[in-house]
């Protein structure tokens, strides 16, 4: 899968410790892909200018939510001389991970996996359990920048309704940022807004 070509120029601070950087990704028509910093740990990384990625400090590893996120993991890896976790059974993956993870497996920066299929069927959210609990997901949910949680184009999930049962099963974690792979992150409420969304 090649390397999307844009450079985000800037970065936002969400919450201390959490920043989001987005890019018109051509690979996928020119939408917008979102990608997080947490802890030092990048999250389904985009390329950043140099100056905009000093500010996120040292990176110690990159976490990928699913394997059509690789984005610019291995390249970064390579630069970096930091690990790229992938979720254990993802096969479509450009080059082999240093460590293939599960939901309940220890993750760096304290991240915790959620296997969340539905979207895709090997896709998992992370929590960053803190006070707020922040929840990173792959391709369940978007947002615009000050518009509705929405779920993602149902024709373009593998099954809706499981992405909703997973999307059910999230409802039950403590967080109240949520930053999503294609949205505007929603600071404030969130586990609200997704409740909201299911008619709950």
């Amino acid at each position: 899968m090649a390397e999307p070509k844009a450079v985000a120029e800037s970065v936002e601070q969400i919450v201390p410790g959490v920043w989001y950087w987005r890019v018109r990704d051509e690979r996928i028509g020119g939408a917008w892909g979102c990608s997080h910093a947490a802890d030092g740990v990048l999250i389904d990384p985009h390329r950043l200018t140099d100056e905009a990625f000093a500010r996120l400090g040292e990176v110690k590893a990159i976490v990928l939510t699913t394997s059509s996120h690789q984005r610019v993991a291995w390249s970064l890896r390579r630069e970096l001389r930091v690990p790229v976790y992938v979720p254990a059974a993802a096969k479509a993956v450009d080059e082999e991970p240093d460590v293939r993870y599960a939901e309940g497996d220890a993750l760096p920066g304290g991240l915790q996996a959620v296997f969340t299929p539905g979207a895709g069927t090997t896709q998992h959210s992370m929590l960053l359990p803190r006070d707020p609990g922040v929840l990173f997901t792959p391709d369940l949910f978007v947002r615009s920048a000050d518009g509705p949680l929405e779920w993602v184009p149902f024709e373009y999930m593998h099954d809706p309704e499981e992405a909703r049962r997973s999307a059910e099963r999230l409802l039950e974690l403590d967080f109240d940022v949520l930053c999503m792979a294609h949205g505007a992150p929603l600071v404030g409420d969130a586990n609200e807004a997704l409740r909201g969304l299911l008619g709950k």
